[in-house]
């Protein structure tokens, strides 16, 4: 895992948590305890975090920088290739619920070639991308804008999904780990994904190879709660991704579609 994208996921992990131990950050990024403090360190240095006795806690001073738009370059072209690969899986004519995250903006992008489509989107950021697209027939679900990342959570949300029904949801994650499945950096994030998850007839996850092996904050569901998961070909890496390979097993075991793209 590069050192970028490592920081991510501590950052996040730390801010989930409010409070987390330099051990706990090691066991769920599958590092050294030597380079968790290396890393804290350096996001102390930024202000986004406040290293305490053991560990750090989450400062929100610098949230909004934390967020979506500082992860939106991250990887841009291995995302945008998980993104075609995903809208491909996608069949004309389908009811689609578009999960939030800097992977999805890419789906959407292009899902516009694969009209008509009904997709509803739980990302501001995804419903630019698809509004005025010839053939797309886009719903936004209601609910907050949370802070940073403009994904659309909430009580709102929550009854908006109860009352739909779709073919597909193309859910993004924080994390998939091979004991404890799908999870998520914020509560909230992960009670709108149960909620696709309950109201969909297929789920497709799609996250770039730093999520394997990570665990997250709050538990989305188990394994085998997902048809398809679409990742990139470093997952099964030992060197880069330390978790990658035993995860990729634990997803075939789970009866899980595995694409390494």
């Amino acid at each position: 895992m590069g050192v970028t994208d490592r920081l991510d996921l501590t950052l996040r992990l730390v801010q989930g948590s409010g409070r987390i131990s330099v051990s706990e950050l090691a066991q769920r990024l599958s590092v050294s305890e030597m380079t968790v403090r290396r890393d804290l360190d350096a996001l102390e240095r930024q202000g986004l975090v406040r290293r305490v006795h053991g560990g750090a806690v989450a400062t929100r001073s610098r949230e909004e920088e934390a967020g979506f738009s500082v992860r939106e370059p991250w990887q841009a072209a291995t995302k945008d290739r998980l993104g075609a690969h995903v809208a491909a899986m996608v069949e004309p004519g389908s009811r689609v619920l578009l999960d939030a995250g800097t992977t999805t903006v890419h789906v959407a992008e292009h899902l516009a070639g694969r009209a008509p489509l009904t997709v509803a989107v739980l990302s501001l950021q995804a419903a630019l991308r698809l509004a005025d697209c010839p053939g797309i027939d886009l719903l936004v679900v209601g609910g907050r804008s949370r802070p940073g990342e403009r994904s659309l959570v909430g009580p709102l949300a929550l009854r908006t999904l109860e009352s739909l029904a779709f073919d597909r949801f193309v859910m993004s994650i924080g994390g998939v780990h091979a004991e404890h499945g799908w999870s998520e950096f914020s509560l909230d994030d992960a009670a709108v994904k149960q909620a696709g998850l309950a109201q969909a007839a297929t789920t497709i996850a799609v996250a770039d190879a730093t999520k394997l092996g990570v665990r997250a904050f709050s538990k989305v569901a188990d394994l085998g709660a997902v048809d398809a998961f679409v990742t990139d070909a470093a997952a099964d890496d030992p060197e880069t991704h330390p978790g990658g390979p035993q995860t990729l097993r634990a997803l075939l075991d789970a009866g899980v579609r595995v694409a390494m793209i």
